[in-house]
């Protein structure tokens, strides 16, 4: 997108409520295309697709479908060649999968893992398998994660059906479980990680599911809330605890000790992006209005002061590093969405 030499540094989106989930399209022909869920504390929200208009330069909303309760999380399929259907996940009582199209989004699946119960155990967050688009994983207050297998069926000639079935499901943590990432260690396909309100990082290998690696527990036990890995070398991950003011990296070649605390915000820490195009860049968000961006090359020596911080006219909920454009950074504040270059 050339945006005709009328290069804005930053974009804004303002939608009807307030945002919590949102993410960046990887697709190479949608590229300044987002998904936005709506937070608001009842049983009916929103999921918004919005898109930058090149010519006025303004995000416009191509799409809005309801979805049941806040979406803890949205992710688009990661598919940076556009060759599966044009899928979208989001997580709150269940996983769905969403196929999109120029007019409207429809519901493919509903993925539910409690057949033979009336309760559900609602997700907490959930990830896309980069390798393998047909893996994502789960994470649930139940202590469980689940690893899902989806089959997208033929994607020319006539549109199959999405439909996806349970792999395996383990008992991650002795808590609930807040967040799951898929690791690019070991080919990209069988590692991944786990947060969670007992305050540990585990680490699993879906080869060997019948133990798993702690990484890291919090001294103080307090629950961790987001994990989240470098993009570029598998060693290192970020974390950060409930309520908590800092951001810590981990080494998993040196188990339960930070190699790095980032500790400049004045509020509690909502949201990690590692760079998607370099090592040691790290963004973090939090509620004093600040978006930081560090750079993390000095480690183990200690890491002072970002690089580079943006003021947001709120607490600022989620933050996004686009993946397939490196030079855009999403935050979410309130009502409104904004995109920074960087």
């Amino acid at each position: 997108m050339s945006l005709h030499g009328k290069r804005k540094e930053i974009y804004k989106y303002e939608a009807p409520w307030t945002v919590y989930a949102m993410n960046w399209s990887v697709r190479p022909d949608k590229r300044f295309r987002l998904a936005l869920g709506s937070f608001v504390e009842e049983y009916n929200n929103k999921v918004q697709l919005v898109g930058l208009e090149e010519e006025s330069s303004e995000f416009v909303c191509r799409n809005t479908f309801d979805h049941p309760y806040p979406t803890t999380k949205i992710m688009w399929i990661p598919d940076t060649k556009g060759v599966y259907p044009d899928l979208l996940a989001t997580s709150g009582d269940y996983l769905r999968i969403w196929r999109v199209n120029d007019t409207e989004t429809r519901l493919e699946c509903l993925l539910n893992n409690n057949k033979n119960s009336d309760f559900c155990a609602p997700l907490t967050s959930f990830d896309w398998n980069e390798v393998d688009p047909n893996l994502l994983g789960t994470s649930s207050i139940d202590t469980t994660c689940t690893i899902w297998g989806l089959e997208t069926g033929q994607v020319l000639g006539r549109v199959n059906l999405v439909s996806g079935h349970v792999k395996t499901q383990l008992i991650a943590h002795d808590k609930e479980v807040y967040d799951i990432a898929f690791s690019r260690a070991g080919g990209g396909r069988d590692m991944f990680a786990s947060v969670g309100a007992d305050g540990s990082v585990r680490m699993f290998d879906l080869r060997h599911l019948e133990h798993s690696t702690i990484i890291y527990e919090d001294p103080q036990h307090h629950p961790l809330l987001r994990l989240c890995w470098n993009k570029q070398d598998p060693n290192y991950l970020a974390t950060m605890a409930m309520d908590g003011m800092e951001v810590v990296i981990l080494d998993v070649r040196v188990p339960c000790t930070p190699v790095a605390r980032l500790n400049n915000h004045r509020a509690c820490v909502n949201g990690i992006a590692w760079a998607p195009h370099s090592s040691c860049h790290i963004c973090t968000a939090a509620d004093d209005h600040q978006a930081l961006i560090w750079d993390i090359q000095q480690m183990p020596r200690a890491i002072e002061d970002p690089i580079l911080a943006y003021t947001a006219e709120g607490e600022i909920n989620n933050v996004q590093w686009a993946s397939t454009q490196p030079d855009w950074i999403a935050i979410c504040y309130n009502n409104c969405l904004e995109i920074l270059r960087v």
